[in-house]
């Protein structure tokens, strides 16, 4: 693996104690790239050649694993996530071996949760129930709208019935299934949107994301924009959204996450309470905490630079140390998206720096209503939670 360079600002304290630790893992292909996509993800071609290709691929990732083991060493890993690209394109003996391999190489907890990311447009019943085989126990399901017109105009390579069908398999073999949706979609109308919310509603699942449709840099979308809904009426949409999610006895615990009770999403609390996390695959990123303070990596991005890399084991592009000043707007970044905030106590345990730090940052947030005034707590008031890049400006 490649040295850390030498830092060029005041590096930030280590945390007495490591926080919670999670791994993700980055599958980077798709059947088709989805115009407002902006993840590190690539069409994948068929026949042998794509047989060939997922092969080196997994083996680069288990490799990518047992280098970054040493790490991570004596952790427990309390969740794993696949994402993409869509995983759900990788066979059930691919998925099981890394599995495999983190178990192998790792402290993977007995009651890990495990997810992996689906499209409809890949759901067969029998490698579905192979990749719950393999170890996987959650399912991440991209549904993003149930009707057809809207489907098309964001390039899906599924339709309205396939989607129905899609989560009727993965309930059959999953108990714990998440169901991505998305609004402000192109040409979208608040009854639309609030359709696909109560088709979902409809099959019962534990989890729901919603998420505000964005024209990205460096997307066919960003360059061509589509005819979106206005800001006010997106807003109107997500008012009502949340309304009626919270209506069905869901909680919006995340700014676009609603769960039923017991049913959050594990591997995103880690993230958004400022836990580390080990990135593996192609563009994959990760955050750790060492005695030295905490590190941020990147792998190299491309599937072909990443594989070309592998073969000399130097997976990580990029390394660097979080400096002193970076850390309360990181740890504020991802603490104020949850509802529920964090206890106050974290902000030290988990970024080294005192509480005092940002002591006057702290007062203004307070007397500007947008954050909640109890000492023992770093919440978002309803106003924070509406107006949150205002909130997290102050600590910018």
């Amino acid at each position: 693996m490649q040295p850390p360079p030498a830092p060029t600002t005041l590096v930030g304290p280590a945390p007495a104690e490591p926080p919670p630790l999670s791994i993700y893992a980055h599958y980077p292909w798709c059947v088709r790239k989805c115009p407002y996509c902006d993840f590190n993800s690539h069409a994948l071609r068929g026949g042998s050649d794509a047989a060939d290709m997922e092969r080196r691929y997994i083996d680069a990732l288990i490799a990518d694993v047992a280098a970054s083991a040493p790490l991570v060493a004596g952790r427990s890993v309390d969740t794993v996530f696949f994402g993409g690209g869509t995983p759900s394109l990788m066979s059930p003996a691919s998925l099981g071996r890394v599995i495999d391999a983190i178990a192998r190489h790792t402290a993977l907890a007995p009651d890990a949760e495990i997810t992996l990311e689906a499209n409809p447009g890949t759901f067969e019943a029998a490698r579905f129930r192979g990749f719950r085989e393999a170890g996987a126990n959650r399912l991440s399901v991209g549904i993003q709208s149930f009707d057809d017109a809207h489907l098309t105009a964001l390039g899906r390579i599924h339709d309205s019935a396939e989607a129905r069908r899609a989560i009727g398999i993965a309930q059959d073999h999953f108990e714990r299934v998440n169901l991505d949706l998305m609004y402000a979609l192109p040409n979208q109308s608040l009854d639309a949107a609030l359709s696909d919310v109560d088709v979902a509603l409809a099959f019962g699942p534990e989890h729901l994301s919603g998420y505000h449709l964005t024209l990205e840099p460096n997307t066919p979308f960003h360059h061509s924009p589509p005819p979106v809904p206005d800001d006010d009426t997106a807003a109107d949409m997500q008012e009502a959204i949340e309304a009626r999610l919270r209506e069905a006895g869901y909680d919006n615990y995340e700014t676009s996450a609603f769960a039923r009770a017991g049913a959050r999403s594990r591997h995103n609390l880690n993230y958004w309470s400022f836990g580390d996390y080990l990135g593996v695959g192609a563009g994959a990123h990760g955050k750790l905490s060492t005695a030295d303070g905490i590190v941020r990596e990147m792998r190299h991005k491309h599937p072909q630079r990443y594989l070309d890399a592998a073969r000399r084991g130097q997976f990580v592009q990029e390394r660097r140390s979080v400096t002193a000043d970076e850390l309360p707007f990181e740890f504020m970044m991802n603490a104020l998206r949850l509802a529920d905030g964090v206890p106050a106590a974290w902000f030290e345990a988990r970024t080294g720096l005192p509480l005092a730090t940002i002591t006057a940052e702290l007062a203004k947030a307070r007397a500007a209503g947008l954050l909640d005034t109890d000492d023992a707590v770093l919440r978002p008031t309803p106003r924070g939670r509406r107006f949150l890049n205002e909130l997290l400006e102050i600590f910018l």
